[in-house]
């Protein structure tokens, strides 16, 4: 199969969907990898690197595009990309459709097979694809919150973790995934004093027993958040719900109980932010204010620290573009149940029930669409 590597054009994107020892694997594995020029330059890979590693370099994206039977990016494909995509052409990536129905219709006109890094499941549930991307978002969350709470990024002017004589900042994390743990980690590390919040009993419990003294594990509500909000220094969203569209479980409401200037950061901006005023930014203008309240809401926050991101990615990633290059997504779906959650859209039908909730949609089971393939 000839594998296609973009290169990311999202605003401040600085990753790559594959290492240069990625595409050896991928290489080794019979399989051609095709380049795209300067894809791995803002991870700090060269293109001598993956021509070394075995690729071919694309002088363009088109090229990419007409010649690749399966494409690998790190976000969604941009609308300057649409048109370029072939019916029939796998697209695997971080599509996140719930957030956007603007790309959900783009790639269901396109016609090709959509296979999302995020719904990807192990036999666990767990989500083995998103897990390493959370975990560099959630201990950012952590460290931009303690950024922006200063007084020179318009915060309250609080150290987060205070010094002798003084009490620590609160830190108030909404959800106790992968996200939510990782931030209350850092947090905790920092010094600062900690609420983690979570629905799941069993997960609370587990949180007890392993988190730092400084974190406190509570079961979630409308009225514990409520309360909690009045307290924080920094809110952290980290809710997620696979695939779909994610909760609001912040309103505007309740930002005028909020201390000035406090800081908000929605890891959950990606499935269209768990804040009700939480709109995406970028790297290059991350925040904005409503009501007092710093908002830091950028949608791809691990493409800030490319190099460690891009490793991890590949990582994860790899194992699973080589098997869908080995056997065809076909086939794959039909062996592993895993792989098959991943597939949200075939054959211009979504296969995927949470991404067609969120737009009133209809729903098509991947099993219906692989016959329909056939």
């Amino acid at each position: 199969m000839i594998v296609g590597i973009l290169k990311e054009i999202k605003t401040e994107e600085n990753r790559v969907c594959m290492t240069p020892a990625g595409v050896e694997v991928m290489k080794n594995s019979g399989h051609q990898v095709l380049v795209e020029a300067g894809a791995g330059v803002g991870s700090g890979f060269s293109d001598p690197d993956y021509l070394q590693a075995g690729a071919q370099i694309a002088a363009s994206n088109e090229e990419v595009f007409a010649k690749a039977e399966m494409l690998m990016h790190v976000k969604e494909p941009q609308p300057s990309e649409y048109a370029l995509i072939r019916p029939g052409q796998i697209f695997f990536t971080y599509f996140h459709f719930a957030a956007s129905e603007q790309l959900t219709r783009a790639m269901l006109e396109t016609g090709a097979t959509c296979i999302a890094y995020e719904t990807i499941e192990k036999p666990d549930g767990s989500l083995p694809l998103l897990t390493p991307m959370s975990e560099v978002a959630g201990r950012m969350a952590a460290q931009q919150g303690a950024k922006y709470v200063e007084r020179a990024q318009g915060g309250r002017g609080i150290l987060l973790g205070g010094v002798p004589g003084v009490p620590p900042a609160t830190v108030l994390v909404i959800g106790g995934g992968v996200v939510g743990t990782h931030a209350a980690q850092m947090a905790c590390g920092l010094g600062a004093k900690v609420y983690l919040l979570d629905m799941n009993l069993d997960r609370l419990r587990h949180l007890s027993e392993v988190m730092p003294k400084n974190c406190f594990p509570m079961m979630s509500s409308p009225a514990t958040i409520r309360e909690l909000v009045q307290e924080a220094d920094v809110v952290i969203g980290a809710v997620l719900l696979h695939g779909a569209k994610a909760p609001k479980l912040v309103t505007r409401k309740m930002l005028k109980t909020m201390k000035p200037g406090a800081v908000m950061v929605d890891v959950a901006i990606d499935q269209g932010g768990c804040f009700e005023t939480s709109r995406p930014t970028t790297h290059r203008e991350p925040i904005y204010d409503v009501d007092g309240i710093v908002h830091y809401c950028v949608a791809n926050m691990p493409g800030a620290v490319p190099l460690t991101s891009t490793i991890a990615l590949t990582n994860a990633t790899l194992p699973y573009a080589v098997r869908i290059a080995n056997q065809g997504w076909q086939k794959v779906a039909r062996e592993d149940a895993g792989i098959k959650a991943g597939i949200n859209i075939v054959n211009r039908l979504i296969t995927y029930q949470g991404v067609a909730d969120a737009f009133d949609m209809d729903y098509v089971p991947v099993d219906e669409a692989l016959k329909a393939a056939n």
